[in-house]
């Protein structure tokens, strides 16, 4: 994909993607409710927008305007949650200089509802990510990292249940394999476990325990590898009741979410939206009265 021409656009192609079933037309007709899901990923520390002149984002990005885009955006949906899949520090002298605290406070002013963490979250080791916390006006998810033996534990969650307009959204966060990414004396004795093992446990919870309508992951995995490096399109693939992989990592620029059969042969929807926080991600839910839906994807250029 041409990136530079991709970006350019100002709302990427939308798609109906069915679940569940459920006709397109039948779910149009029936529909009683509808939750709008928003996400980033790989923001980067990127607080402002790109120059004009930039050579790949010219004019793009920039906190300000996605404030004003996710006002927007709420103010059409009031049932809106934002999330994020990590990586949101490192990359511009905001990092460098305020180690994280203008990243947190500023998502935690867009009300983000809740992110996972990424493997540059950990550069200023994971006491600088602690440190940051009380920035943090939003959940951190985070099930496949194991915090036992650290300064962090306690202070995630694997996942979070949001209950918006009747409907019940379960959302849990998973994370890369840190060695190789992070040296060892910036995650101390984190733990990584399987993150498919994990889902497969989560996602089963949140469905029959929880009784959740929507199944959410928040994903610092990455999009698509070519070995057996867990990543989401085999994430989506081992599923059984996961409705929606935001994901991450990858920096992956995607028009509209990528449609995956689960284990169910049900679909699984997987998105990301490249980096930098230059595009913000819409999914749209539709909830008929017996709570099946389907959703609308769309990726906008901020």
């Amino acid at each position: 994909m041409n990136r530079r021409k991709f970006i350019s656009n100002t709302t990427a192609t939308s798609a109906f993607l069915g679940l569940g079933g459920l006709s397109l037309n039948s779910c149009f007709r029936e529909t009683k409710k509808k939750i709008t899901i928003l996400h980033t990923n790989d923001v980067h520390s990127h607080i402002d927008a790109f120059p004009k002149s930039h050579a790949d984002f010219p004019g793009l990005g920039g906190l300000a305007k996605r404030a004003v885009l996710v006002a927007q955006l709420r103010k059409e949906n009031p049932n809106t949650l934002l999330f994020d899949a990590g990586d949101i520090f490192q990359g511009t002298p905001y990092f460098n200089f305020y180690g994280g605290e203008l990243e947190f406070k500023l998502m935690s002013m867009l009300k983000y509802d809740a992110a996972t963490i990424g493997n540059h979250d950990f550069d200023n080791g994971i006491e600088g990510l602690f440190a940051q916390l009380p920035n943090a006006k939003f959940k951190l998810l985070s099930a496949n990292y194991d915090f036992t033996n650290t300064i962090m534990n306690g202070y995630t969650k694997p996942y979070e249940i949001y209950t918006v307009d009747g409907i019940k959204i379960g959302v849990y966060g998973l994370g890369i394999a840190l060695d190789g990414l992070v040296t060892k004396k910036l995650f101390k004795e984190t733990q990584y476990l399987n993150p498919f093992e994990i889902a497969q446990d989560i996602e089963r919870k949140l469905k029959t325990e929880e009784n959740c309508d929507l199944v959410i992951c928040l994903s610092h995995l990455g999009y698509k590898y070519n070995s057996d490096k867990p990543d989401d399109l085999k994430l989506a693939a081992k599923t059984k009741y996961t409705n929606l992989i935001i994901g991450g990592h990858t920096h992956t620029f995607l028009k509209k979410p990528t449609i995956v059969k689960n284990t169910l042969q049900t679909d699984v929807l997987v998105n990301q939206v490249g980096c930098f926080g230059v595009n913000l991600g819409k999914i749209d839910f539709y909830f008929d009265n017996d709570r099946k839906n389907i959703a609308e994807g769309v990726s906008i250029a901020v």
